[in-house]
């Protein structure tokens, strides 16, 4: 059974940081590209950070460069998003993915909240 649970979503202060971190199971993560994608209310599902299967090569969306860090530990099966300096416009339900990169193969976690306000 595939699962994916996100955790560490909350409420922060403008400014401050936050640590999501996706725990995979029932597949083989080292296989799948990860990335994590953001849907804000009565907004599409963005791309936030995409990692690579070996954890080598990552990219970002333009407005979380220098901000956000996407890393992966392939031994624990998990992937993590580290935010910093987070912004009110951060504020969305974050959602891990896991990308086989072959015939549409994807997985999708249950997401988890994160709002940035005073």
């Amino acid at each position: 059974q595939v699962q994916l649970v996100e955790s560490g979503g909350g409420l922060v202060q403008p400014g401050g940081s936050l640590r999501l971190s996706c725990v995979a199971s029932g597949f083989t993560f080292s296989s799948y590209a990860m990335s994590w994608h953001r849907q804000a209310p009565g907004k599409e599902r963005d791309l936030v950070a995409r990692v690579t299967r070996g954890g080598g090569g990552t990219n970002y969306a333009d407005s979380v460069k220098g901000r956000f860090t996407i890393s992966r530990d392939n031994a624990k099966n998990t992937v993590y998003l580290q935010m910093n300096s987070l912004k009110p416009e951060d504020t969305a339900a974050y959602y891990c993915k896991a990308d086989s990169g072959f015939n549409g193969l994807v997985y999708w976690g249950q997401g988890t909240q994160v709002t940035v306000s005073s």
